[in-house]
């Protein structure tokens, strides 16, 4: 990671993003019984494939290419999730962690794009792209439905983290707290959305058209 830019704070985000992101997408692929070598990648693709897309987009540095300790938490919880029974992440352990890991990533992404010079609005994209890609990716990879089309609170709970970032860099209040704060806020919109089956209205082709 570049010290320059991030902060201790962000540091310790980045590395806890990746690490739950990473179990998410290894307990996916234990799941479906594949080999090490999938756990693995599907850790290291869901770990890191919203971060990358962010550096990407905003001239940064690919973060996992000069932080060699990434791709090492990725192979690390890869290796934790292949020699536990996935019987211990039955039930809503899977989709808290994933929220968890979606504040943290939506926070980070918008800090450093701000610290980056990007503007308020497409660094608040930014962190939503940092917090939902990976997740995103590994669905898809796995042929499961995209949490991106089901209704459930998942992009808007990154969103209001990633506001949230925006609205106290802007006020002028200090990083640290904006940063705890906005993923609180974040992960706690998740996680509501999960025991309540919070949803937004769908699309209803009858409603928009009715005069």
């Amino acid at each position: 990671m570049n010290e320059e830019i991030l902060t201790p704070v962000l540091d310790w985000l980045d590395v806890a993003g990746v690490a739950i992101f990473a179990m998410t997408g290894a307990l996916v692929a234990a799941k479906e019984k594949q080999t090490l070598v999938t756990l693995t990648f599907f850790a290291l693709i869901t770990g890191v494939g919203g971060g990358t897309i962010r550096d990407l987009l905003i001239g940064a540095p690919v973060f996992w290419m000069v932080d060699p300790w990434v791709s090492a938490t990725c192979l690390g919880i890869a290796l934790f999730a292949w020699f536990t029974p996935t019987r211990w992440w039955e039930g809503r352990f899977l989709s808290i962690a994933d929220g968890m890991g979606l504040a943290a990533y939506a926070v980070l992404g918008t800090a450093k794009a701000l610290q980056y010079g990007v503007p308020p609005v497409p660094a608040a994209l930014m962190g939503v792209i940092t917090g939902c890609v990976g997740g995103i990716i590994r669905d898809v990879l796995a042929g499961r439905p995209s949490i991106l089309m089901r209704p459930e609170l998942y992009v808007t709970a990154a969103a209001l983290s990633s506001s949230l970032t925006v609205a106290g860099s802007l006020a002028g209040i200090e990083d640290w707290y904006v940063w705890i704060g906005a993923a609180l806020a974040g992960f706690g919109l998740r996680l509501a959305a999960i025991l309540c089956n919070l949803a937004l209205p769908s699309y209803d082709e009858r409603v928009a058209s009715k005069d």
